[in-house]
């Protein structure tokens, strides 16, 4: 077993003031490691990374098809949402499509990131509801599933049709079985994988256009959702929205809790997964920053790219007093 390695520090004037570990991993299109930082067989909870793995029985199933989902809702199966009327006005009107409302939700009420969102409530004295929560469209997609396989309410309980759905496409597509699973922040169960599982995933989804087989045209359709509607995967402000929108289309991107980034390069066949070992959101996004610019995929001298791989640290008085950059190694191959 290898040690996580730095991936993104913080420095103060001339002092490094804190390293962020991690481990990380680029895979090709068969199975295997093009580049490891740490521990590749490190095992993780991969959180809402895995996202358009979960919503591949929804396309695969014909659930999608027979009730005639967009691509839009797609994006929103595979979203962690901030909450904003873009979001949630789409969530609420694929419940009524559905036939139910927010108490068919079993992922528990959040109140948005979206400022204007969060501020409307504060205002009005309201509580959030469940179709805030920035995975409703996920559970969407869940309900929807269920309803196509006539199943119970309990969609994230972990013997219900939709989630042994699950976890059987997330083995086929990390190429293992899962040794355990956790509970998630939104109740749905969360299979534990490798780094190297998490990458051969998503260079799975990468190389899906060399496919015809139902599960890959699938992945095809996720793909082409989300970089068609980064605003809807994440929101405005976020990562996965700019970073998708510096890329063009290009390339899908997508983070989880706990300091976990995943990418997908159609272009390229490969799939990357990293992990930092302490959670840090800042770092998780300033490495996949980093290892995207290394592959000639993303431009470092964009905002986007800037705003992660290289953002000043500002004092109360907005003063630039340090910043935060990637460790030596990850910025070329």
């Amino acid at each position: 077993m290898t040690d996580p390695v730095p991936m993104a520090e913080l420095w103060r004037a001339d002092l490094l003031e804190c390293l962020h570990l991690g481990h990380g991993v680029i895979c090709d299109d068969s199975g295997q490691i093009v580049q490891a930082w740490g521990d590749p067989e490190a095992l993780i909870y991969p959180r809402s990374s895995c996202k358009m793995v979960q919503a591949l029985p929804l396309v695969t199933s014909g659930a999608a098809a027979k009730y005639g989902l967009t691509s839009e809702q797609l994006a929103l199966a595979c979203a962690s949402h901030n909450g904003a009327a873009i979001h949630t006005s789409r969530v609420r009107a694929w419940l009524g499509d559905l036939g139910l409302d927010d108490s068919d939700f079993r992922c528990g009420p959040q109140m948005p990131d979206d400022r204007e969102a969060r501020y409307a409530l504060i205002r009005g004295d309201e509580e959030p509801c469940q179709y805030h929560n920035n995975c409703s469209g996920k559970h969407c997609g869940f309900l929807t599933l269920a309803q196509h396989m006539g199943a119970g309410p309990e969609y994230c309980e972990i013997d219900h049709p939709v989630q042994r759905a699950v976890r059987e496409a997330f083995e086929e597509v990390t190429g293992a079985a899962s040794p355990g699973y956790g509970i998630d922040g939104c109740s749905a169960p969360n299979f534990q994988t490798t780094l190297h599982g998490l990458a051969r995933a998503m260079a799975w989804f990468a190389s899906a256009g060399d496919r015809s087989d139902r599960q890959s045209m699938a992945a095809q359709q996720l793909v082409a959702a989300m970089v068609a509607h980064p605003d809807l995967v994440a929101g405005e402000g976020r990562a996965c929205t700019e970073l998708m929108r510096a890329m063009e289309g290009r390339v899908a991107v997508k983070t989880g809790a706990e300091g976990v980034f995943v990418a997908i390069l159609p272009e390229r066949r490969l799939g990357i997964a990293l992990k930092i070992a302490d959670g840090a959101t800042r770092a998780s996004e300033c490495a996949i920053s980093a290892i995207l610019t290394g592959l000639d995929v993303l431009d470092r001298d964009l905002a986007a790219t800037t705003k992660r791989l290289n953002p000043p640290l500002l004092n109360r008085r907005n003063i630039e007093v340090g910043q935060i950059r990637p460790a030596a190694g990850l910025l070329s191959r």
